[in-house]
């Protein structure tokens, strides 16, 4: 077996590829199986050279140095020759070289001078002379030229040299290579086709059960919001009795809800806020949106503390909260039949692939236009954050002013106080990231119909607020140590569900981003955000059971939805993660 001639981390002389040039370069690695050596030049070009092809440093000086050494006794002994030899007629004298020698550099020095400098004649408009300025002189860049084409046609040689022998820095390549699988992964959709499929498999129970569930959900709120009303909100006495029919409305609750709506229009159409590019939808089109949600609460939170400011009663929100919920019902009804109405004339592909089925209380339901649009108002992106969830928070605070009214307070419960900071992290992390929203399956995947409108403006803000709606009149008293250990369990579970968020996202735009190298740690990741996200809800109220069904049909849901707008079934590891999408 030939032993290496040189180790690494040494400095040689390396011969260029193609000529016969050396150069210094450091040696990385050698491989014994091809008798390679790995070297690095100055510039950072890294390529495998023969042992042949490099030379010690020590010895490629000293060969110079040789060389130069032995010239002066070959000069020496062909003047002694060339002293006995007879001169040639034709060779004229030496001093007579020397004399054209210096004629010659004389006439050089005489030919020396500035650059060849043309004056420029302005026989129009010319300003400097009509300002008594100096003529402007144009010089002659006939040499600047020339210098300029061989440098270009020097780079042009170095490119092929390069491409030819695969020169490019490592760090180069992989880097050009990581942006060729983003571009591939990221721009190129998966899907081309402009004709929308029929949707065939139906979820929900088919035709039949969606029918059921646009009264279902209504329903469902109702009575939870009847249930917690009670002095006493527990099973044993279900159902709540009915209120008076002309308790249901009041005109005055809808005028403050439409202007809730449109306050947060306003502000959703504020030129604030970076635009950024959504993923790739299944038509191949990439919608832009405007991500301004965290200045959208910030002018909310102004605006309501300008209403407190001016001593604005926020117990008219409590005092009429049923009221609320059923406009906010009668509007996202009437919004969804806009909806329906308006996707009868959409393009084919502007359609949602899971909401045309052909049946009209189905895609009513699941709706029938993906993304439905007025000018660069995106409708459904903007209810899935705006009213909803920053109501949710808004509706907190009322709950948390309205305890300290009823119960005669100087200050809210510690149990208020927990659970509306808990549901404000909640509401701001969301509004924080409002970007990776645009990776989630309501975005991409689903149509906006009757099941999103009513879930995002009454679904979102009425349901979740019900742990802060229930300890209004039912106080839980619970300690300081108590109330330390739920918040550092509060803590820990954010973090990880942060964290499992943040991988989902990433993973949605870029399956092959090296972060998510380690697919185990992701693994953990989901199956902990899945443990720790009821960490989120007040387990002490009588709405946790509900709750904790409603999360189940959640995760079971989407893991349907993924599968049919995938194709293909995820692991049992990956069920937990891909489901928790919202």
């Amino acid at each position: 077996m030939a032993r290496r001639k040189f180790a690494d981390e040494e400095v040689v002389m390396g011969r260029w590829p193609g000529s016969v040039l050396y150069y210094e370069v450091k040696v990385i690695s050698y491989d014994e199986r091809t008798r390679l050596y790995t070297v690095k030049y100055e510039d950072g070009t890294e390529l495998n050279l023969k042992e042949n092809d490099m030379r010690s440093v020590s010895s490629f000086r000293f060969r110079k140095s040789s060389s130069s050494s032995g010239s002066p006794s070959r000069r020496s002994g062909s003047r002694s020759r060339s002293g006995s030899r007879s001169r040639s007629p034709g060779r004229p004298a030496k001093h007579k070289r020397r004399s054209s020698s210096r004629s010659r550099e004389t006439k050089n020095e005489n030919n020396i001078g500035g650059p060849n400098l043309t004056p420029l004649r302005l026989h129009e408009n010319n300003t400097n002379q009509y300002n008594g300025e100096t003529d402007i002189t144009e010089v002659n860049y006939s040499t600047h030229a020339t210098l300029e084409r061989q440098r270009i046609e020097s780079e042009r040689r170095r490119e092929r040299i390069l491409e030819r022998y695969s020169l490019h820095p490592r760090k180069e390549q992989k880097r050009r290579q990581e942006m060729s699988a983003e571009e591939k992964n990221f721009e190129k959709p998966k899907s081309i086709e402009k004709i929308c499929r029929k949707t065939k498999e139906l979820v929900f129970g088919g035709k039949i059960g969606v029918f059921f569930m646009i009264f279902l959900l209504p329903g469902t709120v109702f009575c939870l919001l009847l249930m917690c009303s009670q002095k006493d909100p527990s099973l044993l006495n279900f159902p709540p009795p009915l209120p008076a029919f002309q308790n249901l409305w009041e005109t005055r609750v809808f005028g403050v809800f439409l202007l809730w709506f449109f306050l947060q229009a306003l502000f959703y159409l504020l030129p604030i806020g970076k635009i950024v590019e959504g993923v790739p939808l299944w038509n191949g089109i990439r919608l832009e949106y405007r991500i301004n949600g965290i200045y959208a609460f910030i002018l909310t939170a102004i605006a309501v503390g300008i209403s407190l400011y001016f001593e604005m009663e926020l117990y008219y929100l409590y005092d009429h909260f049923l009221q609320f919920a059923i406009c906010a019902t009668i509007f996202s009804l009437l919004l969804s039949i806009y909806l329906y109405a308006r996707s009868l004339k959409a393009p084919e592909q502007d359609l949602s692939p899971g909401g045309n089925s052909g049946s009209i209380f189905y895609d009513f339901f699941m709706g029938r236009e993906l993304n439905p649009r007025i000018g660069n108002f995106d409708l459904k992106y903007f209810c899935e954050l705006r009213p909803g969830l920053i109501g949710w928070a808004v509706i907190n605070l009322a709950m948390l002013f309205t305890e300290m009214k009823v119960q005669d307070r100087n200050m809210p419960s510690l149990s208020m106080i927990l659970v509306s900071s808990f549901q404000l992290i909640y509401v701001v992390d969301a509004l924080w990231n409002e970007e990776a929203i645009l990776t989630t399956m309501d975005i991409t995947n689903e149509g906006f119909g009757f099941m999103l409108a009513f879930g995002d403006l009454v679904w979102v803000p009425f349901l979740y607020s019900l742990q802060a709606f229930y300890l209004v009149k039912n106080p839980n008293e619970i300690s300081w140590p108590a109330a330390s250990a739920i918040v550092t369990l509060n803590m820990i579970g954010y973090y990880i569900f942060r964290a499992a968020n943040s991988q989902k996202n990433l993973f949605r735009r870029n399956p092959k981003d090296p972060k998510l190298a380690c697919k185990y740690c992701l693994d953990l990741l989901v199956w902990y955000q899945c443990s720790t996200y009821y960490l989120f809800i007040d387990m002490f109220s009588t709405a946790f059971y509900f709750i904790y069904i409603y999360i189940h049909i959640c995760l079971l849901y989407r893991f349907e939805s993924y599968s049919y707008c995938n194709g293909e079934k995820p692991s049992c590891i990956w069920l937990v993660g891909l489901c928790t999408s919202s």
